[in-house]
């Protein structure tokens, strides 16, 4: 709109010049016929005088008609500006309100989901405490087991130190607390543990881990064993953090991965597992006796490395080929 405003008015300033310069014209040609024929052009120069008079008073008026419209034009174009800029803020403040109401609509949406979410949770864990059995875990057996595991450091910690005879007697009392919780285990009720399944065994090789390591740094039992031992032992605890993580059921999360009250599978020894267990155990024992005793590097402890070695290998492979080895438990519903 104010770009055909101005051009209306550079049209009229044109046609303004336009007839100035010709009005201007004419008067210089008029001076020269009167001043060629002074007498017979008077009465023509005054008629002409009055016509030029009348054309531009006609001129005024229509330059003052123009001035008029274009002020209404100007008065139009503010009032046009003013409800434009107007309309603008309606549609800022209506996009204000369309965002509070779209923020609170999300906002409840949100908060629908959340609460759904935390239902539907409610109602998984409920499913799997109805899956997987629950059972009571602190009983003598498994605080046993956990005595042995607490005592394993201190105990590789005085054979670094020479006291074998302290050593001794914590070995005598960590071998007492691996038969009672077994017999307890087996013989009073509520005693056993699918947890003590994972557990005692557990103990067992940290337990023998520390007393190889240990005995091994003092130069009492050879370097290969002791990796052999250990290596099998890291193994099998491995794969039972694996057993538990594939028996575990959904939602894997940690909180419920490491909780003990949930027994998701049991662990069965081989028969020859076992034996090795016994095998070291009398190495360590009797090995660890021999400064005590005054017997070390006798041929007997050499032919029980080589029994050790021999048992560990086989236990090892019976864990990989038997298919007993363990086995995932489910709630009967």
């Amino acid at each position: 709109m104010r770009f055909r405003t101005v051009s209306f008015v550079k049209q009229i300033q044109t046609l303004y010049s336009h007839q100035y310069s010709t009005l201007k014209i004419q008067n210089i040609f008029v001076r020269r016929q009167i001043a060629k024929y002074p007498i017979k052009l008077t009465s023509i120069v005054c008629v002409y005088s009055s016509d030029n008079k009348k054309h531009l008073l006609d001129i005024d008026k229509q330059r003052e008609a123009l001035k008029d419209v274009l002020e209404q034009r100007k008065s139009q174009i503010k009032d046009t500006e003013q409800r434009l800029r107007q309309k603008g803020v309606e549609i800022v403040r209506d996009l204000k309100q369309q965002k509070e109401i779209t923020g609170q609509k999300f906002k409840k949406k949100k908060e629908y989901l959340v609460k759904d979410i935390l239902e539907t949770k409610a109602k998984v864990r409920e499913k799997i405490e109805e899956v997987v059995e629950k059972e009571n875990v602190f009983t003598i057996p498994n605080i046993l087991c956990m005595t042995r595991i607490a005592m394993s450091p201190y105990l590789g910690y005085i054979i670094l130190q020479d006291n074998y005879n302290l050593a001794l007697g914590l070995m005598v009392f960590a071998g007492i607390t691996d038969v009672l919780d077994g017999w307890i285990a087996r013989n009073w009720e509520g005693q056993s543990s699918k947890m003590g399944s994972f557990l005692d065994p557990m103990a067992d090789k940290i337990l023998i881990a520390t007393l190889f390591i240990s005995l091994t740094w003092q130069g009492l039992i050879p370097l290969s064993l002791t990796l052999l031992i250990v290596a099998r032992d890291v193994a099998l605890v491995a794969a039972g953090f694996v057993i538990r993580y594939i028996s575990l059921p959904p939602p894997k999360t940690l909180s419920r991965y490491f909780d003990v009250t949930h027994a998701t599978a049991q662990l069965a020894p081989t028969f020859i597992s076992k034996m090795n267990t016994a095998v070291q155990l009398l190495l360590v024992g009797t090995t660890l006796a021999s400064p005590v005793l005054g017997y070390v590097d006798h041929p007997a402890l050499t032919a029980l490395c080589g029994l050790s070695a021999a048992t560990t290998i086989v236990s090892a492979i019976s864990y990989l080929i038997s298919k007993d080895t363990y086995k995932v438990l489910k709630k009967n519903l």
